[in-house]
């Protein structure tokens, strides 16, 4: 009997293969968007897990400078390798030339771990070339490819399994393409030391041992952004979901006659609800496999952007290539059966519950939906009262989340009712039989259009908050940047010697000379920046303080006081005057906080005379040059052809802006195209409903066309009620979309990246949007439209004779 049913099930399908269309479509577009955020992040996730396991640094410990020394002798490495340390030597830093750049990592490939070397090394002979000049470099098959031709580099081997972004040589070789002869960045300990070694205090007191963790921390620092991809994703796959709801209710809609036949012949309710649960799962399987592929292609396309801003924001090398994942795609396909799970309860609880005959009448499913509805309303009010309980006493990335979703859901289950609301209160202005029968019968098809209007208010609302926070952020990025980067040009000296030449050639030939100097350590508990300023009034006319003292510059210049950026003090509660423990013991009082957008560390600032006290042995190859703009292509000349300095050591204040816009824009770039998809995916459920509503619309609009009405007037009516309803369901995304963008600003932005940013308004791009949902609609009731007003008489004549 079974298959006899579930035969006549599917029959439903072939006889309407355009909502079968709609149903699997739907779906597949929301696993697609869902499962190629995923496709990314596990890439990301990925290529951290290899850069973490260069040299096993995600499992040794390590020795570095302590006291804020930025490298250590090799004369040390030798001195614990003959006290009987196990160590092993790295020598790490960024090289670069004609606009390529590659992060060295020098190593000693007799001492390296056991396994911690490209498998490409085990061949013979290659030990001899990789140590003897001018040696070999692994990388990465991408970029190898990206490397081919520049000169002074090794010759380049391709590596699997490698990140990308990593160049591995020997140290010898390294010291001189990072021009560090006789430096160490660290020492890994490996894991089988002599019971007899001698302390470490003993025998290398400038050094102090690290966990590795405290290394291999790009995850835990990329962690935020992955989270709003997964939460946009998820946002997405939710309103790709209103279509698969839909579709699959108003097919239960059309069925119920069926259903009645069925129960009639003797088929237990079970087996019934069972059928269609099986039939649910077959279409949503298909679909998955159709939304996996998808989200593969929208993945491919996004990933180059998205390893762009990685590496510019946290400095994460990520693969620019996708590889196919176990993990994500069959995550994409359990999204897709859980999510028409989800999508087809609702109306399997509805026929479990109904009796017997109650599916042959159309009343019973009305009712059924009017109790939906008021359950629906009373979900968006306890739904608001969690968002408001979220944004008092919640905290952290997940409680702003919380807040997000707890809002958009309850804005969308709150929308039918407004729309009701409206529309009543439009029906009481009209005047005459037509116009009031163009508001009843308005508010009675929002129950078949709900669905669609909910999808439509998250894509606006998603669009409105997103826009306006990139917005917000630009204006206020763009400012920030004016005032950070004053100094005209910046130039960086190849070495300590020729730094201290490069600073006396330039103090005549400039107005200021400004030092940017800077340790990295530890700093309450976080890795942290500490730089030093000079006296200046570069510093006080331009520096973007949140909150300091009066006499902030003095005090610095004193050495009486640090200034921290916003991300810090966030981080670590921290109120003017509390003590700012720095590396290696010192400390000072708190006197200021600035903001530091863009950046995920923490950052100290200190007097420069104060910095080189605390730690002469720092790095001071660095300076940023004030003069006359007009005087900047001539000095950038003379110091290439008179003092000699390579011009890739050189940068001016308009090529660093435009660089940081162009990391800005492209860390914005994939949510902007999760925006686009997710108003298509709207629209598209806009459409899908007023197709399958507008064949069974006939008995409502018969009788008006018999009383008078042509078709054509018919039809232009049908589609001023679609754009009315996204017209209204604009005006209320407005405010709900400021809402939320305020919620992205205030709090999820302080949770998960630690800066605070001004709030502003952009009218004209709401009124763009809302010429756009108008487009949609439009389009959307384009085609049923059409088909009314090219319907037979015939066919509306036919309803008088049916029964209904």
């Amino acid at each position: 009997m079974w298959r006899v049913a579930l035969s006549a099930l599917l029959s439903h399908w072939r006889r309407h293969p355009l909502q079968l269309a709609t149903l699997l479509l739907g779906l597949a577009l929301a696993t697609a968007l869902w499962s190629g955020v995923q496709a990314i992040n596990a890439e990301a996730r990925a290529s951290y897990a290899r850069a973490a396991q260069v040299l096993d640094q995600d499992r040794l410990n390590s020795l570095v400078p302590a006291r804020g020394l930025t490298h250590i002798g090799q004369d040390v490495f030798v001195t614990l390798r003959r006290a009987g340390w196990q160590v092993t030597p790295v020598l790490e830093g960024q090289w670069s030339r004609a606009g390529n750049s590659v992060q060295v990592y020098g190593l000693d490939p007799f001492t390296a771990p056991a396994g911690s070397l490209p498998d490409a090394m085990q061949g013979e002979g290659r030990i001899a070339d990789f140590i003897a000049p001018p040696g070999l470099a692994y990388a990465a098959p991408q970029t190898v490819e990206a490397l081919q031709g520049v000169a002074g580099l090794p010759p380049l081997v391709a590596a699997q399994g490698m990140a990308p972004g990593m160049l591995f040589t020997d140290i010898g070789i390294a010291q001189t393409l990072l021009r560090a002869e006789g430096r160490i960045s660290r020492l890994l300990i490996l894991p089988d030391q002599p019971l007899t070694r001698p302390a470490l205090t003993d025998i290398a007191p400038a050094l102090e041992r690290r966990a590795p963790l405290q290394q291999a921390d790009t995850a835990q620092l990329t962690g935020s952004f992955h989270l709003n991809l997964t939460a946009f994703g998820f946002l997405s796959f939710a309103v790709g979901l209103f279509i698969v709801h839909s579709a699959i209710g108003l097919a239960f809609e059309q069925r119920r006659a069926m259903f009645r036949t069925l129960r009639a012949l003797g088929v237990p309710l079970r087996v019934l609800v069972g059928l269609l649960a099986a039939e649910v799962m077959l279409l949503a399987l298909a679909a998955g496999l159709v939304g996996v592929a998808l989200g593969y292609a929208i993945a491919a396309a996004l990933l180059p952007d998205v390893a762009a801003t990685l590496r510019g924001l946290y400095g994460a090398s990520v693969s620019g290539s996708l590889a196919l994942r176990p993990a994500w795609w069959l995550g994409g396909l359990a999204m897709a059966l859980a999510g028409a799970g989800v999508a087809g309860g609702q109306s399997l609880w509805r026929l479990w519950r109904l009796p017997l005959l109650a599916p042959a009448q159309p009343t019973a499913w009305a009712r059924a939906s009017a109790r939906a509805l008021r359950w629906q309303g009373a979900a968006a009010g306890a739904l608001a009262v969690i968002a408001v309980l979220a944004g008092v006493y919640g905290s952290g990335i997940v409680g702003g989340f919380l807040l997000l979703g707890a809002l958009l859901i309850s804005a969308a289950l709150a929308l039918p009712g407004l729309l009701a609301l409206m529309l009543a209160g439009a029906a009481r202005l009209a005047r005459g039989p037509l116009a009031q029968w163009f508001w009843a019968d308005t508010r009675q098809q929002l129950p078949g259009l709900s669905l669609a209007l909910m999808a439509l208010l998250l894509a606006l609302s998603a669009n409105i908050g997103v826009g306006t926070m990139v917005s917000s952020f630009r204006l206020t990025f763009t400012a920030w940047l004016d005032q950070r980067l004053p100094s005209e040009l910046y130039v960086t000296a190849r070495d300590m010697a020729e730094a201290q030449r490069l600073h006396a050639w330039l103090e005549p030939r400039s107005d200021a000379l400004l030092p940017i100097w800077k340790v990295e350590g530890t700093v309450l508990g976080g890795p942290a920046e500490v730089y030093g300023v000079a006296d200046h009034r570069t510093y006080p006319d331009n520096w973007p303080l949140i909150v300091g003292r009066d006499d902030v510059w003095q005090t610095l210049a004193r050495g009486q006081g640090a200034i921290v950026n916003e991300q810090l003090w966030r981080r670590a509660g921290l109120s003017l005057g509390d003590a700012i423990p720095l590396p290696g013991g010192a400390g000072r009082p708190l006197v200021g906080v600035y903001a530091d957008y863009g950046n995920p560390k923490g950052q100290v600032i200190i007097g420069v005379d104060d910095l080189t006290g605390l730690y002469p042995d720092l790095d001071r190859r660095r300076y940023a040059i004030r003069t006359d703009p007009a005087q900047v292509p001539g000095l950038k000349t003379a110091l290439v052809d008179e003092f000699g300095l390579p011009a890739d050591n050189m940068i001016d204040q308009g090529r660093v802006k435009e660089i940081s816009l162009m990391v800005f824009e492209r860390t914005f770039l994939v949510t902007g195209a999760l925006n686009v998809l997710t108003m298509g995916v709207a629209g598209f459920a806009m459409f899908t409903s007023l197709l399958t509503l507008s064949t069974m619309r006939l008995p409502q609009l018969a009788p008006v066309w018999a009383l008078g009405l042509t078709r054509a007037r018919l039809a232009r009516l049908e589609l001023g009620r679609a754009l009315l309803l996204a017209a209204l369901t604009m005006i209320v995304a407005v405010p709900v979309g400021l809402l939320l963008a305020w919620v992205l600003l205030a709090v999820v932005n302080v949770a998960a990246f630690g800066w605070k940013l001004p709030m502003h308004i952009f009218p004209t791009d709401w009124l763009w949007l809302g010429v756009l949902a108008l487009a949609a609609a439009g389009l959307a009731a384009a085609w049923p439209a059409w088909r009314l007003a090219r319907l037979s008489p015939t066919a509306l004549l036919k309803v008088f004779a049916d029964e209904h």
